[in-house]
């Protein structure tokens, strides 16, 4: 039997369905950390499975900062009408936005980052290591964490949450896909500063 005040807190600080809560409790006998925990990776399955139906609805969401120099614009989409009116969906465009203010990505993912780009980086990377003469498959171990590094400088879903840096903003959308039930893309991004 499940505690009934679990399940009211876990189904308030997660979201999520109370079907789910009462299954992540019953499965978690009860603990309320490792029922989050269960939530968390039955939410990432979801998202994952989601991932490649079509977002044909969206929103724009707007944020300036309270200094007026920084204001952001942002698409969001989901796959319906339904879930882009829900508040959950408000809220995760409205982080987003907040996000992109504090952090200035320049691309939504490292897929966005033109070929001439990416070359170019390598080269940079290349260059740095010439000194090293260490075999080509370590110097290229080594290039790739660069450029995973840098990722997560410019690439907006591979940056740190800034509410929760033990998350990226990739995982913070997968949460959002398992508590809405659909898939949800960041079509597009702007960013003015003065």
């Amino acid at each position: 039997m499940v505690d009934i005040s679990l399940l009211k807190q876990l189904r308030e600080e997660t979201k999520v369905s109370l079907e789910k809560c009462k299954k992540a409790l019953e499965d978690a006998q009860g603990d309320l950390e490792k029922a989050k925990e269960i939530l968390k990776k039955e939410g990432i399955k979801t998202a994952e499975k989601k991932k490649e139906r079509q977002t044909k609805a969206g929103i724009i969401e707007s944020y300036v900062h309270t200094n007026k120099k920084i204001g952001v614009l942002v698409k969001l989409a989901a796959e319906t009408d339904f879930v882009v009116k829900n508040q959950l969906f408000s809220e995760l465009a409205h982080n987003i936005a907040m996000q992109i203010a504090a952090m200035n990505p320049t691309y939504v993912s490292p897929e966005d980052i033109p070929e001439e780009v990416l070359k170019e980086m390598k080269e940079i990377y290349l260059k740095e290591l010439e000194d090293l003469k260490k075999p080509k498959e370590i110097l290229e171990k080594v290039i790739e964490g660069k450029m995973k590094k840098r990722f997560e400088e410019i690439c907006l879903l591979e940056q740190p949450y800034i509410k929760d840096p033990e998350i990226k903003v990739s995982d913070l959308i997968k949460t959002y896909i398992s508590k809405l039930g659909e898939n949800i893309a960041i079509l597009e991004f702007a960013r003015l500063e003065i």
